[in-house]
């Protein structure tokens, strides 16, 4: 006679349970995940200023799909007659410093003045699952809500700098939708400068005032590629050391050579929460626009930024290559492990996997 089985840990057949999701709505949903991408639509209404049809165009150019970035670089080679018309304005600053308060201060002037602001606001990702924090449209709730004003965060993606490898289209697309003003917000941290230096035409540094040396959390680097610098919160009862960091910056910078384009840095004093300053800090962009194009160097300029992004997507490319690569991928993890138990220097390492890919000379 066979025990019973007394434990506890029995399974019972359990009740068929329906789908969590209605059929209806998961075959649409399935239906439209499978759609083709109509890349007429997208460019068509680009062009017609619709801002969710370039909401889906810079989307498509951040995918990495492959049948994506073929789409996307045939959206950006019919986009590219019709950009370049903007004045580009990079933002930077340290957690705080009141960037997203600011443009949206500066984005409502501008379309007050007739002006078509994007913004083009890059949050850090996490490094674990690549997610952006997506907080700068909620805190530019005024600025957001504008017909003429479009405001993009976009993941960084973990690149280093902070910056979407994928920026320097969606200014392509954002100007041929009719956006006049760009301004490219950065998470102010690492190289994130450097990289947005070398997509916009004009650079600036959003700083506050505080107790002791002002200089001290400002590098060298960034005072060398900015050219303004604004003060904010320079409000009544923060004036006095508002006025302090400025006159402390503006001395720091007659230690330093005069900006390529020949214009001294500008130093202003801001308050973005109450919109103060704003078009004193505007006058001086039109003044560096102006001068700079009469110059020549405005263009010059530009055309530099496209050569050196050639040299970067060249060296993307490459590495991308290298790291699909089968028999180089086998090697390199073979020499990462020759490094990490102290058998060979990383120097060796790089010069052998070099020597072994490289291409012949003739």
């Amino acid at each position: 006679m066979k025990k019973e089985n007394k434990s506890a840990l029995r399974v019972q057949n359990g009740i068929e349970q329906p789908l969590h999701v209605n059929e209806k709505v998961l075959s649409k949903l399935l239906e439209k995940k499978n759609k083709k991408i109509d890349l007429e639509k997208i460019f068509k209404g680009i062009l017609a200023h619709d801002r969710v049809e370039l909401s889906k165009g810079i989307t498509l150019i951040e995918s990495n799909l492959p049948a994506h970035q073929d789409l996307a670089q045939q959206l950006i080679e019919r986009c590219l007659p019709y950009a370049g018309n903007s004045i580009r304005i990079g933002i930077t600053g340290a957690p705080g410093s009141g960037k997203s308060t600011f443009i949206e201060a500066l984005g409502n002037y501008l379309i007050n003045h007739q002006h078509h602001v994007a913004v083009l606001a890059i949050d850090p990702s996490s490094h674990i699952s690549g997610g952006s924090i997506l907080g700068d449209k909620t805190r530019m709730e005024k600025l957001s809500a504008s017909p003429h004003a479009f405001i993009r965060p976009s993941p960084s993606g973990g690149i280093l700098g902070g910056v979407a490898r994928k920026t320097k289209e969606s200014i392509i697309l954002c100007e041929a939708a009719g956006f006049d003003i760009i301004l490219i917000e950065t998470v102010g941290v690492g190289q994130s400068e450097i990289a947005a230096h070398s997509m916009v035409d004009f650079f600036t540094l959003i700083h506050i005032p505080g107790a002791g040396d002002e200089l001290q959390g400002i590098k060298r680097g960034i005072m060398e590629l900015v050219d303004a610098v604004l003060i904010n919160k320079a409000e009544q009862e923060n004036l006095f050391k508002a006025q302090l960091a400025r006159d402390q910056i503006q001395n720091a910078l007659h230690y330093m050579p005069i900006p390529p384009s020949g214009i001294p840095v500008f130093v202003g004093l801001i308050s973005a929460l109450y919109e103060e300053g704003i078009d004193v800090f505007w006058n001086h962009v039109m003044f560096y626009v102006e001068k700079t194009r009469q110059s020549g160097f405005f263009y010059q300029k530009r055309k530099m930024q496209e050569v050196n992004r050639f040299e970067q997507t060249l060296i993307e490319l490459f590495m991308d290559h290298i790291r699909h690569h089968p028999e180089i991928n086998r090697i390199k993890t073979e020499l990462e492990q020759l490094i990490f138990h102290q058998k060979i220097s990383p120097y060796t390492a790089a010069i052998q996997l070099y020597e072994k890919f490289k291409l012949p000379s003739k």
